[in-house]
């Protein structure tokens, strides 16, 4: 199994959050995850998304019939009473189990479908720096592990088309995580196989409209 392929990688990273993934797949999993950094930001990406899914959901008291039931597992000799429940009862629990899940996987969906390109900027000597995510209208930077950007000085990203001029993307913050936002000339220019690189400019972007600086980080996009 070629565990290098960036579609495996995003669903193998979302089964190990959701918790689907069997037991020896599992510990697989977890033994990639010691080797790679990038596909540690890959689970941490997902596990960001479900937390957040969590987080709205509202708290709720535990029932004292499940504290029975626990009782009784914990003391099997202590007698427990079995009480009916008419089957009304356990709609909102349906009900709210049903909306996680349909939440969760619209999610997934929503995820996995929006995002049409990626690619791992890498330094000079080939060390992974940014992940990049390119969506329809915005791409999706995430640092690995960046360089400091001295005071004055600003990180601007380029589009190197195949044949033509690089186009500037915009400057991105110094930490490098964050969205830069697509304009139309841009968007026609994402694709695959077209390289994307990071230079290293004045505070506030390059004066000429073209790379000045060196360039600290490129890769090229691939489809996903």
């Amino acid at each position: 199994m070629n565990y290098q392929t960036p579609s495996l990688r995003r669903a193998l990273a979302a089964d190990y959050a959701i918790g689907l993934m069997p037991p020896t797949a599992c510990r697989r999993f977890e033994q990639l995850l010691l080797e790679d950094s990038e596909l540690r930001a890959e689970l941490a990406q997902w596990q960001d998304s479900l937390m957040s899914l969590i987080e709205t959901l509202a708290e709720q008291p535990v029932p004292d019939r499940v504290w029975r039931g626990v009782t009784a597992r914990i003391d099997p000799q202590t007698p427990q009473r079995s009480v009916k429940r008419p089957f009304w009862s356990w709609l909102p629990v349906t009900v709210a189990a049903c909306s996680l899940v349909v939440a969760v996987t619209l999610g997934i969906i929503y995820n996995r479908d929006d995002v049409r390109f990626g690619a791992t900027l890498r330094s000079a000597d080939a060390q992974p720096r940014i992940s990049i995510e390119a969506h329809a209208n915005y791409l999706k930077v995430k640092p690995l592990a960046l360089a400091k950007v001295d005071q004055g000085r600003s990180l601007e990203m380029w589009i190197i088309p195949l044949n033509g001029k690089p186009v500037s993307l915009g400057v991105i913050s110094p930490g490098g995580d964050g969205k830069i936002e697509l304009g139309t000339a841009q968007k026609a220019l994402i694709g695959e196989s077209i390289t994307l690189a990071i230079s290293l400019e004045p505070e506030g972007g390059s004066p000429t409209g073209q790379p000045t600086g060196p360039v600290l980080y490129q890769g090229v996009l691939s489809a996903l």
